[in-house]
C-alpha cells in the first residue's frame, strides 16, 4: 500500500471513529452527485445520525462505504416485515443507490462552509423532489464547458491580423 492510500485510509478511519464518538467533522466535497446542491469544493458538516434521530426523507446524509463517505440524499424509507431499509441518492444522479440499514448511516449534513474553490455555499435544506434530470443535464453541461475550457491553445489559434 502507498503512502497516499495508506493516509486516506487512516482519514477515513479517524473521520468513522469521530462520528461514532458523536463529535461532528467537517469535509470537502468531491464530486457531482449532489450538484447543484452541493458543488465540489464545498466545506460540509457531518453530524452524526445519533443526535437527532433517525433521518426523514429529503435530509441530506453521509452513507459508509468501504471507500469513505458518500453524501447523498434520502429518497424514501422502506419497512418490510419490521425491516427498515433506506434508499438515498445523488441529486444529479440517474440511479437510485442499494438500500443501506441504520448502521450504515454515518450521519447527516448540518451545515455547509463556501470557499475559494467554491464561494457558493451549499443549499443543505431538505428537499423531497429533486429534479434529477435537470441536475444530470447541468452536470454535463459544467463538464463539458469545463473540457473545452482546457482545450490547448493549438485547437483555437488567434485569427492572423489583416492587411
Amino acid at each position: 500500500m502507498n503512502n497516499r492510500k495508506k493516509s486516506g485510509e487512516i482519514l477515513k478511519n479517524v473521520g468513522f471513529t469521530l462520528l461514532s464518538e458523536g463529535k461532528t467533522i467537517r469535509i470537502k466535497a468531491h464530486g457531482y452527485s449532489m450538484y447543484p446542491c452541493i458543488k465540489p469544493g464545498s466545506l460540509i458538516l457531518i453530524e452524526p445520525i445519533k443526535i437527532k434521530g433517525n433521518p426523514v426523507p429529503g435530509e441530506i446524509i453521509a452513507i459508509k462505504r468501504e471507500s469513505g463517505l458518500i453524501v447523498h440524499r434520502l429518497s424514501h424509507i422502506i419497512v418490510n416485515n419490521g425491516i427498515t431499509t433506506y434508499i438515498a441518492r445523488g441529486d444529479s444522479n440517474a440511479l437510485e443507490d442499494g438500500p443501506i440499514t441504520i448502521g450504515k448511516i454515518a450521519g447527516r449534513i448540518v451545515g455547509a462552509e463556501s470557499t475559494g474553490e467554491n464561494p457558493v455555499p451549499a443549499d443543505i435544506r431538505i428537499n423531497t423532489r429533486p429534479r434529477y434530470v435537470v441536475n444530470r443535464l447541468r452536470v454535463i453541461g459544467v463538464i463539458l464547458w469545463k473540457k473545452i475550457n482546457s482545450l490547448p491553445y493549438r485547437f483555437n489559434p488567434p485569427t492572423p491580423p489583416r492587411a
